[in-house]
């Protein structure tokens, strides 16, 4: 059975540092487009960033366009989120997902992954 994992949330101070990780099982994770979502209390949920199946492309939400950065290890059959600087708008629960192509939209992927909690503290 597919699954994605994240992991990596938790409790880091406005300015610092996280890197969320998507663990893909019963998946082969290189065939596939990776997304990564947020979505805040009380909020829809958003796209944050994506990766192409290679990692050759790459985009991202212009509210985290500079701070955050997408990459994959297919090998490792896992795809990273690196976030910097962050701010308190993100605190969140953040989400990877499979699909066949990057896309915005929460429906352009098959797979996702149960969320990993991020709190950003001021």
């Amino acid at each position: 059975q597919a699954q994605l994992v994240e992991s990596g949330g938790g409790l880091v101070q406005y300015g610092g540092s996280l890197r969320l990780s998507c663990a893909a099982s019963g998946l082969t994770l290189q065939y596939f487009a990776v997304g990564w979502f947020r979505q805040a209390p009380g909020k829809e949920r958003e796209v944050v960033s994506c990766i192409s199946t290679s990692g050759g492309s790459t985009n991202y939400a212009g509210s985290v366009k500079g701070r955050f950065t997408v990459s994959r290890d297919n090998a490792k059959n896992t795809a990273y989120l690196q976030m910097n600087s962050l701010k308190t708008g993100g605190t969140a629960v953040y989400y990877c997902a499979a699909g066949m192509a990057c896309s915005s939209w929460f429906w352009g992927y098959d797979w996702w992954g149960q969320g990993t909690p991020v709190t950003v503290s001021s």
